[in-house]
Parts: C-alpha cells; sequence; structure tokens
C-alpha cells in the first residue's frame, strides 16, 4: 500500500511540474516566433578581402539594426563551413564561397533564405556594400514582425 502511494505521489508530482514547466517554456518559444540570422559563411584560408568581408557585414549589421540586434530579431553569426559539424551548410546554401546569407525563422524552422552576393560587387565601396546589406537584412525583418 505504501508503495502504490508512492507512485502515485511522484506521478502526481511529475505532473504538476510538467504543466508549470510546459507554459513557461512555451512562453519562451513564444517570444522568438520570428527572427533573422545573418550568416557570414568563410573557410579556414581568407584573404584581405575576406575579412573586408566580415567586418563590414558586422559595421553594416551594428550601425543599422541595434535595436533588432538588442532584442533578439536579429543575429549575426559568423560561421567557417571548415569547422567540424559545419560542412553541411555548403550545401544547405549551395555555397561556393564566402558569402553572406540572410535566413528568416519562423517557429523554428527556416522558411527563407538569400544570398547577398553582391558583397563581392560591393566591398570596394564602403557605402554601396552598406546599403545592399542593409537593404537585403530590413526585408527580412518586415517578414518577421
Amino acid at each position: 500500500m505504501k508503495k502504490l502511494i508512492t507512485v502515485f505521489l511522484i506521478t502526481a508530482a511529475l505532473s504538476i511540474s510538467t504543466i508549470i514547466v510546459l507554459p513557461l517554456a512555451q512562453a519562451d518559444e513564444g517570444s522568438k516566433d520570428a527572427y533573422v540570422i545573418v550568416y557570414y559563411f568563410h573557410g579556414t584560408f581568407r584573404c584581405l578581402t575576406c575579412h573586408k568581408l566580415e567586418q563590414y557585414s558586422k559595421e553594416a549589421i551594428e550601425a543599422n539594426f541595434k535595436d533588432a540586434l538588442a532584442s533578439g530579431k536579429l543575429e549575426f553569426k559568423v560561421v567557417n563551413i571548415e569547422d567540424k559539424g559545419n560542412e553541411h551548410y555548403g550545401s544547405d546554401y549551395r555555397l561556393y564561397t564566402k558569402s553572406l546569407i540572410v535566413s528568416l525563422i519562423k517557429y523554428g524552422k527556416e522558411v527563407k533564405w538569400k544570398n547577398l552576393d553582391k558583397i563581392w560587387e560591393y566591398v570596394g565601396n564602403k557605402q554601396k556594400f552598406f546599403d545592399y546589406v542593409k537593404s537585403g537584412i530590413a526585408d527580412f525583418l518586415k517578414e518577421a514582425e
């Protein structure tokens, strides 16, 4: 009888903790229903231009999207696709060189992405580069609202 009561109490305690914890977890996920990730992908070998692409991307994002970064609506990630575990990005985004990818995430799933491939064209003109990156990201952030 004591064993049955103990099993019942443990089951009840687990059920209650699940009821309490589950809404908290859902509330946390709900606060990030939609957001944007900007990835700068590079390999292990990096030339001066490759470093400049990363630097300009970071500067453009930080200068134009401070609020979105602070709120978590926007994330910027630098990823070496040659590091173990990152190889899949090459095929996921059809990468053939260093790239800036903008990804829209809704309810935990990527629903849309775009390669801002003109960064190579604009790396010699910082203002054009910034304008291009700003425009590409802003379009995705609108969809994340």
